[in-house]
């Protein structure tokens, strides 16, 4: 399998679809918001850049959930390996890609996980909860577990951190039985890209997003049925752009506060690559500003070496 990743912004896509088109691969997104249907633009789902030269693509785990679900890990994992299991009965060739650093390392590590289910007694508990109670209360638990906080996307909206609380009580008080996951040899390439090319390509794609109708967007998910609250819980662009659309912040407000945080979340995504590097995944890096021709050319000598 081909691994293909790296920070928003950062061109993935375009380079995984072309990368397809060119050896006959499909593709598993990796990226733990793609995976709701109607939240197309500011998930930046780009499926135009799925057909390369009058070609279609194939590509999987995009567009399998309803917005107000929460999709997590346990269930990527499955939907992934069915995905997986489809494409290589056929006779083809894998290529995940996405900038969600924790479904990727769960996939190329094999992560053994348990299933915890929701808890709404306790849920009834925390609601109405500050985050940074919220946030004391999860350290508390982790530090019970003989765990750090190393995920500060638990902590992100207190819908998440509410989340995270359930699994750790969970885990406090179970024993969880544990799925075993295969091992799938992988190459891991990355797109590099500087951190002010990053910056730039961020700032001028969020302009685009909201030219395209992202605030329609996302005012029309919230008119069929879905409440802010559980819009917000997906964080970024659905969490700023709800709290314009509701009311809670300026237009202007809006724009610089989202910009801020996607330049943080990409700083994440790259500590997140880096720690897999220290945990032992070989990242293969190669410099996301080239002509897609050399970048293609890299790959292939790179999976031909491998």
């Amino acid at each position: 399998m081909i691994v293909i990743l790296g920070p928003t912004a950062c061109g993935k896509t375009t380079v995984a679809t072309h990368l397809a088109a060119h050896i006959g691969a499909e593709i598993i997104s990796a990226d733990s918001r793609q995976v709701y249907r109607r939240m197309d633009i500011g998930t930046g789902k780009d499926l135009d850049e799925y057909v390369v030269d009058g070609t279609a693509v194939p590509y999987h785990l995009i567009d399998i959930c309803e917005p107000g679900e929460k999709y997590n890990l346990f269930e990527y994992q499955r939907d992934f390996l069915n995905a997986y299991h489809d494409i290589t009965a056929r006779g083809h060739q894998v290529i995940l890609c996405g900038g969600t650093g924790l479904y990727i390392e769960a996939i190329v590590n094999g992560y053994q996980l348990s299933e915890v289910p929701q808890n709404p007694r306790l849920r009834s508990q925390l609601e109405g909860l500050s985050l940074s109670q919220l946030t004391e209360m999860l350290k508390k638990l982790k530090a019970a577990l003989g765990e750090n906080m190393h995920n500060t996307t638990d902590v992100d909206t207190p819908q998440r951190a509410i989340r995270a609380i359930e699994i750790a009580d969970y885990q406090l008080s179970q024993k969880t039985g544990t799925r075993s996951f295969p091992h799938i040899p992988s190459v891991v390439i990355g797109l590099d890209i500087t951190r002010e090319a990053r910056r730039q390509r961020i700032s001028t794609r969020l302009r685009q997003r909201l030219e395209q109708g992202m605030v329609d967007e996302i005012r029309g998910i919230i008119h069929s049925g879905v409440s802010p609250e559980d819009l917000m819980y997906y964080g970024l662009e659905y969490k700023y752009v709800t709290q314009y659309v509701i009311g809670q912040c300026t237009y202007e407000e809006m724009f610089t506060q989202l910009e801020i945080a996607i330049h943080q979340f990409a700083k994440r995504q790259m500590t997140w690559f880096r720690g897999m590097q220290r945990r032992g995944t070989h990242i293969h890096w190669v410099n996301a500003m080239q002509p897609i021709e050399d970048i293609l050319t890299q790959i292939l000598k790179i999976t031909t070496d491998c």
